[in-house]
């Protein structure tokens, strides 16, 4: 799925996943065969485990009600089938790729991070020299990260506590993030907005 270089936060962290292909449709005699299958499975697992241990505590001299157990046995696998459902998906396999730089760090699948990172490299890049496409897209985004860190570390913004905000961003930060018609930061000006940022 093509990203829109102009995207905002939403579109640089990971937007919308992309539908998967519709799969064939499934014939209803084959789904219920497979859920009736299922289903006889889990009640012979239920079945065979409540005999095993009816036997093993009856041999040790305990009584203790069949029903009880099975019941036991029954909720503890209808348990485990709920949160079977609620599982993550597993992780993607790793692919090599052909031309990868020496530097690039070689992480599997599809990482989130590794597109996210590449996503605000581009980002970057494309508005190194285009001020309307800085103010338009880095700028805000920045002003969003900027906000969501005073936020956690302070317990302000910039709009809330304008002063304390600016002292603890420090001047140039604070031009940047206040200026929407400024030219784009050389990278040696951006590295060291950005530890500005992580000093916060």
């Amino acid at each position: 799925m093509s990203r829109d270089p102009d995207g905002g936060l939403e579109d640089l962290f990971g937007g919308v996943a992309e539908r998967a292909p519709a799969e064939e449709p499934v014939v209803a005699e084959e789904k219920r065969r497979s859920r009736a299958g299922r289903i006889v499975g889990n009640v012979l697992l239920v079945v065979l485990a409540t005999v095993v241990t009816v036997a093993v505590l009856r041999s040790q001299g305990i009584s203790v009600s069949v029903l009880l157990i099975a019941a036991a046995f029954a909720s503890l696998r209808l348990l485990m089938l709920a949160v079977s459902e609620v599982a993550p998906p597993p992780l993607p396999r790793a692919k090599g790729r052909r031309g990868e730089e020496s530097g690039d760090y070689r992480w599997a699948g599809n990482d989130t991070l590794r597109v996210a990172v590449r996503r605000w490299e581009q980002q970057l890049d494309w508005a190194q020299h285009d001020a309307e496409r800085f103010s338009r897209i880095v700028q805000p985004a920045l002003v969003e990260l900027v906000d969501e860190r005073l936020r956690l570390r302070h317990g302000i913004t910039r709009a809330s506590d304008p002063r304390k905000a600016r002292e603890l961003l420090g001047e140039p930060l604070w031009q940047v993030l206040d200026d929407p018609g400024r030219r784009p930061p050389k990278a040696r000006e951006l590295s060291a907005y950005v530890d500005a940022l992580e000093k916060i």
